[in-house]
């Protein structure tokens, strides 16, 4: 069977993995309310339980990365997407709070497979042009799990909890859920050229509109070296900055609505959901942004890719009117523009990493990467779980609306643009392949 188009079917699947990957991990977020009475831990240990999964997170993001490179993508994200599955349903057994991060830090350690697999597919099976729009098509998968996540599970919690099991069975469905996934990526993925159903025509027009000095020479990824190159700090110190957003938006924004804007928690399931869907939109925004800069203005792809990166850092700046209103719908339309600006700019810097690095290095290199932002959302989370009973959350949306404004400087300053040291590459028009 030969299908055409195949490569939008293939990052759709790709979509789907992160959608099942952040549905897993923001679940607890949505349930921490429940479960804080029922296992009886303040906040300082709520932050503890979400430490442990972004410490774990950090430290497996390049091994993840590594490990993909190494083995490949159809079996590595389907042993770690089953691994995190399980671990996932085994939430529902956790006892008190150290069960609980003992569970999130394993969960960490398999779910940071994610955003590496989907970059390293985006490399494999898109051309240049169209690779900001493939990175950002998969990067909606996180936004969609984070935004099905709070009606998803309060409808859980809700349907099972005359048995007594609400809370557990939200863990249970969305493991199971995350399971059927890891079945059908092994039976579905594969990379280009081995793939029984791409044409002739679509695997050569995805090789001859990529960059020839990044492709792949079948060596393992030399982390050494890796780590030696400026553009690589560009891009791990500008995630460092950029990701506390999003931890922000996913782990605390629940608790933010219920303990200060005193929210019930059904109006949490209606309204808790929009930053996210907002933030499907700047995943898009990202790609087409670069996409435009290159084709109209004629940019080469690194300055088209800043130019997307520090519009959305500019609308970031409306996260921090969040410290000084007092309406809760207000409140999450802000935090909406913010979960837009985030995304859009995160697709961007993300992307990046495929456009910097050859394509076996490029699952390392946004495993690295990745591991910058996991600390800084990590530090972000621990001082927001030390601090927020004392100074409230106002001074850490602040912070957050300008912090990417840094990260955009770092790009312009940092960045070394290949294309200025290689021959620009013939494309074709995309309207060439049908």
């Amino acid at each position: 069977m030969k299908m055409t188009k195949l490569r939008w079917w293939i990052i759709g699947l790709v979509c789907v993995g992160t959608i099942v990957n952040y549905l897993s991990r923001s679940s607890l977020s949505v349930a921490a309310p429940a479960m804080m009475k029922e296992l009886h831990f303040d906040e300082q240990q709520y932050s503890w339980v979400v430490s442990a999964f972004q410490l774990c997170y950090t430290i497996a993001q390049p091994i993840t990365g590594y490990l993909m490179d190494v083995i490949g993508l159809k079996i590595g994200f389907f042993i770690f997407a089953l691994l995190w599955s399980l671990i996932n349903m085994a939430h529902a057994l956790a006892g008190g709070w150290i069960s609980l991060a003992f569970l999130r830090g394993l969960m960490g350690l398999t779910e940071a497979s994610a955003i590496p697999a989907g970059i390293k597919a985006s490399a494999e099976w898109f051309p240049t042009k169209e690779r900001g729009i493939a990175g950002g098509l998969f990067n909606i998968g996180t936004s969609i799990g984070a935004m099905l996540a709070p009606p998803l599970v309060v409808w859980e919690m809700l349907t099972f909890a005359d048995s007594g099991i609400g809370t557990e069975m939200a863990f249970v469905i969305t493991g199971g859920i995350g399971v059927l996934f890891a079945i059908t990526w092994f039976l579905i993925y594969n990379s280009p050229n081995k793939h029984p159903w791409i044409t002739h025509k679509e695997l050569r027009y995805i090789e001859d509109g990529q960059e020839s000095y990044l492709q792949d020479d079948n060596k393992k990824p030399a982390v050494k070296e890796i780590v030696k190159k400026r553009n690589f700090w560009a891009l791990a110190i500008t995630r460092f900055l950029a990701d506390p957003a999003w931890g922000t938006l996913s782990f605390w924004m629940p608790l933010y609505l219920i303990n200060v804007m005193h929210l019930p928690l059904k109006e949490i399931a209606m309204f808790a959901w929009l930053p996210f869907l907002a933030a499907d939109f700047g995943c898009v925004a990202g790609g087409f942004l670069a996409k435009f800069f290159m084709e109209k203005m004629h940019m080469t792809t690194i300055n088209a890719r800043r130019c997307s990166f520090t519009i959305g850092a500019v609308l970031m700046i409306s996260i921090g009117f969040v410290s000084i209103t007092t309406n809760p719908y207000v409140a999450i339309a802000l935090m909406s523009i913010g979960g837009f600006a985030h995304q859009t700019l995160s697709t961007v810097v993300i992307t990046m990493s495929a456009d910097l690095f050859k394509k076996n290095e490029v699952a390392t290199v946004a495993g690295l990467a990745g591991s910058a932002a996991w600390m800084g959302q990590l530090s972000f989370n621990l001082f927001m779980g030390a601090l927020v009973a004392i100074i409230g959350y106002g001074p850490f949306f602040i912070a957050l609306s300008l912090f990417d404004i840094i990260g955009a400087i770092i790009l312009w300053v940092l960045i070394k643009d290949p294309e200025k040291h290689h021959p620009p590459m013939t494309e074709q028009p995309l309207a060439s392949h049908r």
